[in-house]
């Protein structure tokens, strides 16, 4: 029977992606991590000795404590958040654990930017539509949560991202944009490794609409058309981020757990 403070690596893959997710803190220790470097969709490495930093950091009112094995570091780190009065458990196994379970996705360490200011910062073209809101959308659900997003004109964009060291994306000519027929939706499926079955069935889609290649799936137009009109609606940028966030995950939702659902009874919907 598990603890009342623990999670299981089912139970925390079913959250992982969704705007329910709580934080996740990686407490392992550097040579611990130096062996096996991956992180969990999503999570941060704080170190485990610094509470009054890891409460400031946290935002939201619970959290996913991790370590190597889940056992002194993680337990510990999540009593003490306990009695601070933060929901905090912490994961069955470990990252030992979440490597052999079933359908879990591990992120390469090395993939992710440099952080600044404690946070990934990217930079790309204003007045967004696809690749620009579901690649944000993309970042803060599975590899950051508080990463920052920079909207400015198309010819400055490479000089603001060597001013501010931010990484650019979705323009031509970076490390984070189109590649062939693919999209930078794709690529940063690739680079992150996030290749689970429902990542890839919101590609087939992100791709036909962001390339206006609608006929390749039934769904891109509904997407470009949403699309669109949240460019229609919002003048500023990141309101309209805002906006497509909750677009994206419900889209997610359908690529999970909805998409053979049909629409069985049109005169009751």
């Amino acid at each position: 029977m598990p603890a009342p403070n623990e999670i299981t690596a089912p139970q925390l893959n079913r959250l992982i992606g969704t705007p329910d997710c709580p934080d996740i803190i990686d407490v392992c220790i550097d040579e611990d991590f130096a062996d096996d470097p991956y992180l969990i969709p999503g999570s941060r490495r704080h170190p485990h000795t610094d509470f009054p930093g890891l409460i400031e950091k946290l935002t939201t009112q619970r959290a996913i404590i991790v370590c190597q094995k889940g056992l002194k570091l993680s337990q510990g780190v999540a009593a003490w958040l306990r009695s601070e009065g933060i929901q905090a458990d912490y994961l069955q196994g470990g990252l030992y654990g979440w490597r052999e379970a079933k359908d879990t996705l591990r992120i390469p360490a090395a993939a992710l930017p440099r952080p600044v200011n404690g946070q990934t910062l990217w930079v790309t073209r204003h007045r967004p539509m696809i690749d620009r809101i579901a690649c944000p959308w993309l970042i803060r659900r599975f590899v950051d949560r508080d990463a920052r997003f920079l909207y400015v004109s198309p010819p400055d964009v490479a000089a603001v991202a060597e001013k501010f060291n931010a990484t650019p994306f979705d323009v031509e000519g970076v490390f984070w944009s189109h590649r062939g027929d693919r999209c930078t939706f794709d690529t940063m499926l690739e680079e992150f490794k996030l290749n689970a079955p429902p990542l890839t069935r919101m590609a087939d889609i992100i791709r036909a609409a962001d390339t206006n290649r609608n006929e390749d799936h039934p769904a891109a137009a509904g997407l470009l058309a949403m699309s669109v009109g949240l460019s229609r609606q919002y003048r500023d940028d990141h309101a309209q981020l805002e906006a497509g966030i909750a677009l994206y995950d419900a889209l997610y939702r359908w690529a999970r757990d909805g998409y053979e659902e049909t629409h069985k009874d049109p005169g009751k919907g």
